[in-house]
């Protein structure tokens, strides 16, 4: 059983890009060379984006072998098939990994035991509910990496269309 993903390398410096690449080759066992452009949302950084196919786990371990680098953002994407659920990794060097299960509708599905844990945290005073939730959604990596996922110029859009 196979799934698919994207890779989405938001900000990495030029030097460590080949690094990426073989890292990436490393987990899916190919030859990659990713369309690297300029990131004009942090200067001196380059953008670049992988479509990718492979077992379920494979973007755990793009995750993986991608998060020793504290100059990278980058998220990795997977969707769901039959035998996995969908998944999203998140990265940035200020707030580190965020992993999230995606369900057939690209909701982010949280573990009632994860729920709650941020509730009884919350009722003993020790954060606010509607903080941990957020951080439960992955709204912190999402508020960082906005400004990030714009597609400057130069970079390739895809046009989805769907018919109703």
């Amino acid at each position: 059983m196979t799934t698919r993903g994207v890779l989405y390398v938001h900000a990495a410096p030029r030097a460590l890009c080949p690094h990426v690449e073989w890292a990436v080759a490393g987990v899916l066992g190919v030859r990659v060379s990713l369309d690297w452009i300029r990131q004009p949302a942090a200067p001196g950084t380059w953008r670049a984006e992988f479509s990718w196919q492979g077992e379920p786990g494979t973007a755990s371990k793009l995750a993986s072998a991608l998060r020793g680098w504290h100059m990278l953002r980058f998220e990795v994407t997977a969707e769901p098939c039959s035998t996995a659920e969908g998944e999203r990794y998140s990265a940035t060097p200020e707030l580190g990994i965020f992993h999230a299960v995606i369900g057939m509708h690209g909701d982010i599905l949280i573990p009632e035991d994860r729920l709650r844990a941020a509730m009884l945290r919350a009722g003993r005073g020790e954060t606010d509910l509607e903080a941990e939730l957020c951080r439960l959604l992955g709204k912190p990596w999402d508020d960082e990496l906005e400004p990030f996922r714009y597609a400057g110029e130069g970079a390739p859009v895809r046009w989805l269309h769907q018919v109703v």
